[in-house]
C-alpha cells in the first residue's frame, strides 16, 4: 500500500456507506477538522463526522492533487466534490498519514476543508 491509496479507499468506504471501511483509515488518537473548523479529535468524533455524511446519502468523488513521503510521515492532498440529491459540495484537503508497522498508511491529520476560505 501507498500513502496515495487512501484517497480511493475513502472514496470507495464513503460511496458504499461503509462508516466503520471510514474510521478504518485512521489512527486512534487521529484528529480530523469539521465543517465548522472545530477539531474533532479520536476515532468516535471521527465516527460520528462520517456517520453524518453517510446518512446524507450522496456520493463522493476524488482526486488526488499531491502525495509527499519522507520516511514514514506523507503530506496528501485531494479535490473532492460530495453530490447529494440536486446539490454538491467540494473542497481541497489537507491530510497527514502515517506509514504503519504492516506497510499500510492511515490518516494522523485530515482537514477536509484546508483550501476553502473559511477553514
Amino acid at each position: 500500500m501507498q500513502a496515495g491509496d487512501l484517497h480511493p479507499r475513502v472514496q470507495a468506504a464513503l460511496n458504499d456507506g461503509d462508516v466503520d471501511g471510514l474510521v478504518g483509515l485512521y489512527e486512534p488518537d487521529a484528529r480530523m477538522v469539521r465543517d465548522d473548523g472545530s477539531v474533532a479529535e479520536g476515532l468516535d468524533a471521527i465516527r460520528d463526522i462520517w456517520a453524518g455524511l453517510v446518512a446524507l446519502g450522496g456520493q463522493i468523488s476524488m482526486t488526488t492533487r499531491y502525495v509527499v513521503e519522507t520516511g514514514d510521515t506523507a503530506l496528501l492532498s485531494n479535490s473532492w466534490t460530495f453530490e447529494v440529491e440536486d446539490t454538491s459540495f467540494s473542497g481541497v484537503t489537507a491530510e497527514v498519514a502515517r506509514r504503519q508497522a504492516d506497510g499500510s498508511w492511515l490518516y494522523l491529520i485530515d482537514n477536509p476543508y484546508a483550501g476553502n476560505e473559511d477553514a
